[in-house]
Order: structure tokens, then sequence, then C-alpha cells
């Protein structure tokens, strides 16, 4: 349940021209690790599991909920790895948004690997964390770290605090 769920969490954003001549950020993403062992809930208004091609598709109001992580997207794309044994990658289209009690993360699309944890959101990305946002074009996290990096025409606007003496 927890690999189903880890699968489900992220996904399928498009990738950036690895030539294209981006800024790149280093964030924080603690607020959106993830404890892959708590139990899963998938809601969507339709279900289609074809077992032939190891692919099942949640479309229409797509919400996945573990532990304070909520994940929302208009489908969400399951494919199995070739033995069929585990889930290997989650697609997610439609707006796709991350969040947690303490941070948000939001694009047109996103892309969870399993096996490493990693989810790379593409297009209009908008991560929030209290009252700084990072923008950018890409932002490739990795959920069991919380550690991150955006690039692609990266903007951000935070509140510097007052150092104490």
């Amino acid at each position: 349940m927890a690999a189903a769920f880890r699968a489900t969490m992220l996904m399928a954003f498009l990738a950036l021209s690895p030539l294209a001549s981006v800024a790149q950020t280093a964030v924080d993403l603690t607020g959106l690790k993830q404890d892959t062992s708590l139990p899963v809930q998938v809601e969507a208004d339709k279900l289609a599991v074809d077992q032939a091609t190891g692919k099942a598709t949640f479309t229409g109001n797509v919400k996945v909920v573990q532990g304070e992580m909520t994940i929302t997207a208009g489908e969400a794309r399951v494919e199995y790895t070739p033995d069929g044994t585990g889930i290997d990658k989650v697609f997610l289209t439609g707006r796709v948004l991350f969040s947690s009690p303490t941070d948000a993360a939001e694009a047109n699309e996103a892309v969870y690997t399993i096996a490493s944890g990693e989810v790379v959101l593409t297009g209009d990305v908008l991560l929030t964390q209290g009252q700084t946002t990072i923008s950018g074009g890409r932002l490739v996290y990795n959920l069991d770290a919380g550690t991150g990096a955006m690039d692609g025409r990266v903007q951000t606007v935070f509140t510097p605090g007052k150092a104490t003496p």
C-alpha cells in the first residue's frame, strides 16, 4: 500500500531541455517529505485498469492522501514494473498540487519515480513555503530526503527577517 501511494504521488511533467540556459536554485523541501509507510487513500471519478499494458488510470478530481500530504490532479496514470510486482512510475496531469501543512508545490504535470523517490514537476511550477514563493519551469525533488532544485527562469519573493542580537 505504501508503494502504491508513493507511486501515485507524483509525476509526469514536461522536461526542459538540458541545453537550455537556465538559473537553478536549491530548495529545502522538508515540509514535503513523505512517510511512505502510512496508509494511502485515493479518490477519483473513474478508474481504468489495463492488465496487458500494466497501467491503471485514475481520472477526474483525483485526490491522494497519505499522512499530512495531499496530492490533487485531473489524472493519475500508474505504470507497473516490467515484472508486475510493484509500481514503477506515476504520471500526474491537470494542474497538479502537492500540499502539506507547511509547504505546497503546484505545476501542470508531474512524474514520480518510485525506486528513487524522485518527483519532477514541470510547467509553471510554483513552490510556496510560508510567505516565501519560488517559481520556475521545473522542480526536481526527493520525497525521502526532502531536498530539491528549481530551474527554468527561477523567480522568488521572500520576506526577510531581522537578525536577533
